[in-house]
């Protein structure tokens, strides 16, 4: 993210709405980029549009308060957490609307696959990660940054202020523990 729209976004942050159309004309072609790999993973026919997708989000991202955000890497961070939450809330409203059936289908693409192979459910994703977070919480935020967020390595080492071995080594880790728990082998 530019000075510019560090700036503004501060500005919106402290109340100057003026700003705002500045800063969605700054960061939106990112954030759509961010909405269409979220949205490239999803079925067919899904009733959550990209451009829903990051309206909402950044909604979300001008209402936060008290966050200084710190760099480009910091803000697609929250975007990736605040979509991740849009997402699952959308699928946890359809899966209670048609009372647990037609849920949302995520298939883990190949650059960040957990399982080639399969297609996994939102929700499903959406609870190991939270019982994930549980165990360790640094290993949730990188599956969160690198699959919900869409960021290489590092960024998610820059995002999380560690070094590129330590996110690819808990990347590895993280993987597996989730091909485990995701194909119903996980006890932990």
């Amino acid at each position: 993210m530019s000075n510019e729209a560090s700036d503004l976004l501060a500005a919106v942050v402290d109340g100057d709405q003026s700003r705002v159309p500045r800063l969605a004309e700054l960061v939106y072609d990112d954030l759509r980029r961010l909405a269409q790999h979220y949205m490239k993973q999803e079925k067919v026919g899904h009733t959550l549009q990209p451009t829903a997708l990051v309206h909402e989000t950044f909604l979300k991202l001008i209402d936060q308060e008290h966050v200084d955000w710190q760099s480009r890497s910091h803000f697609f961070a929250i975007g990736a957490q605040a979509m991740r939450r849009i997402l699952v809330n959308h699928a946890k409203r359809r899966a209670r609307i048609k009372r647990g059936g037609n849920r949302l289908k995520l298939s883990l693409n190949e650059a960040v696959a957990v399982s080639s192979e399969q297609d996994e459910d939102v929700l499903a994703l959406d609870e190991a990660l939270e019982k994930l977070a549980q165990i360790d919480e640094r290993q949730a935020q990188i599956v969160e940054l690198r699959f919900f967020g869409g960021m290489s390595v590092e960024e998610t080492a820059a995002a999380m202020d560690l070094s590129k071995r330590t996110v690819e080594r808990e990347w590895t880790g993280c993987r597996a523990w989730l091909r485990r728990e995701l194909s119903g082998g996980g006890d932990s």
